[in-house]
């Protein structure tokens, strides 16, 4: 019987990435998103690798929807191996532009969605009764480890991210492991949105933002999605059974700690 890994935040970039490469490692993929059509796709996706896959619409800032979706799970697969909790948005604002509805906004997404998978993926995971150790695995970023001008709310929902992973390892270890992958500045849709609000405050034309932070990578190159599905799927593997509480930096050396 094959492991089996949800991952959220799945129909495209880095969440779609993660998914796939976990198929590809052997994992029957369940891929949640708010985009039913693009998560249906995903999981054609997946099932043309040779493996089982589900696609599950839905908020998981929303409890009940998580928990109808760890049940869904179950009663299809018989167990969780791995949570992705990669779900997240970003708000791109001067901390004086930036509104109560902002903050409610991307912490309901990036730490109460991440909050209810990880609870309610682990509260699963401990009632499964054998000697496998499962794996929570949170997204973080660069900002978990540095605050950045104008990605305020970002930088403090990444670095609660940090906090949470650290807190529930403690709690869950030697069954569950929970750590969090950290990229840097990554070739998606979000940082075509970040590079457009960012180039209004410094007054810069489109693309310069962009290019004044990719300049600065020592790889030499912009991160791409399956960079990051690289370290996740190290850490959903039984390679990565002793590590456990860590925030690991992945952004081809822009930050270091």
């Amino acid at each position: 019987m094959n492991k089996v890994a949800i991952v959220t935040g799945a129909g495209r970039n880095i969440g779609r990435a993660i998914a796939l490469r976990l198929a590809k490692d052997g994992f029957d993929v369940v891929v949640n998103d708010l985009n039913k059509d693009a998560i249906k796709k995903v999981a054609k996706e997946i099932e043309a690798l040779g493996v089982s896959s589900m696609a599950i619409e839905g908020d998981v800032s929303k409890e009940k929807v998580v928990t109808d979706m760890i049940d869904a799970v179950v009663k299809k697969f018989g167990k969780i191996n791995v949570m992705v909790a990669n779900a997240g948005i970003a708000v791109t604002k001067s901390w004086a532009d930036t509104t109560v509805d902002d903050m409610d906004k991307i912490y309901s997404v990036n730490i109460k969605g991440l909050f209810l998978c990880a609870k309610i993926a682990s509260k699963q995971m401990l009632s499964q009764p054998d000697d496998t150790i499962y794996k929570i695995i949170n997204c973080g970023s660069i900002a978990s480890y540095k605050g950045f001008e104008y990605l305020g709310a970002y930088c403090t929902t990444k670095a609660a991210v940090r906090s949470l992973t650290q807190s529930l390892a403690q709690e869950v270890a030697p069954k569950i492991t929970v750590n969090a992958y950290c990229p840097g500045v990554v070739e998606t849709d979000m940082w075509v949105s970040i590079d457009e609000e960012l180039s209004k405050y410094y007054g810069w034309e489109k693309g310069q933002a962009w290019k004044v932070f990719t300049d600065g990578i020592l790889m030499k190159r912009p991160q791409q999605p399956e960079d990051v599905a690289d370290l996740v799927s190290f850490l959903a593997s039984s390679q990565s059974d002793y590590i456990t509480g860590q925030s690991i930096l992945t952004d081809g050396g822009m930050i270091f700690s």
